[in-house]
């Protein structure tokens, strides 16, 4: 696994245009390599702000968005269409307004989908498993992976001292979540450190003890985002208040 990377920005508004801008960028390196990319998407508000980002920027139309395939890290387990899932807020903020394959949108199921939350997990891994390349393992490539990191640390839907943080599958059910609602389906840290690039991307003083303590070699069951790596690159972006506790090899960023 990759050693870990800090870029720090003046605000939250030039920190959602700089991984705009490098999630842009990748897209189209990792489409001149191999054709085609994959990015794994999170949500909260720094993640709406990307997204919009994302939409402005003019080098947009230089991707190929027909051969990019849009995977998610975790998903609150309700209805389609729900302002709070992350793929409706992923839609509405990027996803209807560009020239994307639907086939490619591999949203998690919702909660009107005829499955409970485990079987919709299992039908989520399966999914997964259908796009592995033939010989590979049971996941496809991804070539970036955002994560949104919670005021506790968590990452996706894995929450510090949570039994998620047992489970082999890559993807996982999750009921009893601290954070509501209650139950949601997420990927789990082996399957996040399958990725080429993990991008961590935290907003504001609340997370600065969060990134501080991942930082700083926490362990990842008391601090998830402490275990999220990825094989090439573990990237956190941050703004200077997400920045205020960093270790004090990384201070000089701040």
């Amino acid at each position: 696994m990759s050693e870990a990377s800090v870029a720090v920005h003046a605000d939250p508004d030039l920190l959602a245009q700089a991984v705009a801008a490098r999630l842009v960028v990748r897209l189209l390196d990792a489409q001149a390599e191999r054709g085609q990319a994959s990015v794994v998407l999170t949500g909260g508000r720094i993640a709406a702000a990307v997204h919009r980002a994302v939409g402005a920027l003019p080098a947009r139309d230089a991707v190929d968005w027909s051969r990019v395939d849009f995977w998610w890290g975790d998903e609150r387990f309700l209805p389609t269409g729900d302002p709070e899932r992350n793929e409706t807020q992923a839609r509405e903020a990027l996803l209807d307004a560009l020239p994307v394959d639907p086939a490619r949108i591999h949203a998690m199921p919702a909660s009107d989908g005829g499955a409970d939350p485990e079987e919709a997990a299992a039908r989520y891994a399966a999914e997964l498993a259908r796009a592995a390349r033939p010989g590979t393992s049971a996941l496809p490539h991804f070539d970036v992976l955002m994560l949104g990191v919670g005021e506790d640390g968590h990452v996706a839907s894995v929450f510090p001292e949570h039994p998620v943080h047992y489970e082999s599958r890559p993807v996982s059910a999750v009921r009893g979540s601290p954070k509501p609602p209650p139950v949601r389906i997420t990927l789990t840290l082996p399957a996040i450190n399958t990725a080429e690039e993990v991008w961590l991307v935290a907003s504001g003083g609340g997370k600065a003890r969060a990134v501080g303590l991942a930082l700083a070699g926490a362990g990842p069951v008391q601090v998830p985002a402490a275990g999220a790596q990825g094989i090439g690159r573990t990237l956190w972006l941050l703004d200077r208040a997400a920045a205020a506790d960093l270790p004090a090899r990384f201070r000089s960023l701040r």
